[in-house]
């Protein structure tokens, strides 16, 4: 899909969360195995300033470190640094269902009005994605 993107003109880049997957810098490794240039991938610190001037941001699986509820001072995650993916135009969130993350807390970005949910495998409905962006003119 990033290739697909790319050549209709598209700017994608891959924000990575120092605490997304498994362990730290998994998703770092899991990007370059997939081929992603590194110059394509930034850090949360590199790119959440970006998110008020981008179209589309596609949340795959995130849960805690996408929560604006971080920035709520009585929150239990009050101050988790998050990214801000909730400033953008529009999100697209892929998850599996509406279970809470590790933190077990409630997050409102499901629910804002420039947020919509994709239910299902993150592979499948990629590919799904895909196979709708090339059925697009150019």
């Amino acid at each position: 899909m990033t290739n697909l993107l790319r050549t209709r003109g598209i700017n994608v880049r891959f924000a990575v969360h120092p605490v997304s997957g498994r362990m730290p810098g998994q998703c770092n490794v899991l990007l370059a195995e997939a081929g992603v240039p590194y110059d394509l991938v930034f850090e949360m610190d590199e790119i959440n300033d970006d998110f008020g001037d981008t179209d589309v941001v596609l949340v795959i699986g995130a849960n805690d470190t996408v929560n604006p509820i971080s920035l709520e001072p009585g929150s239990s995650i009050a101050g988790m640094p998050v990214l801000h993916v909730w400033k953008s135009k529009t999100v697209v969130v892929m998850k599996r269902g509406m279970a809470s993350g590790y933190a077990d807390v409630p997050n409102p970005l499901f629910y804002k009005s420039n947020t919509r949910m994709l239910f299902g495998d993150a592979k499948d409905l990629c590919e799904a994605l895909k196979v709708g962006i090339e059925k697009v003119p150019k």
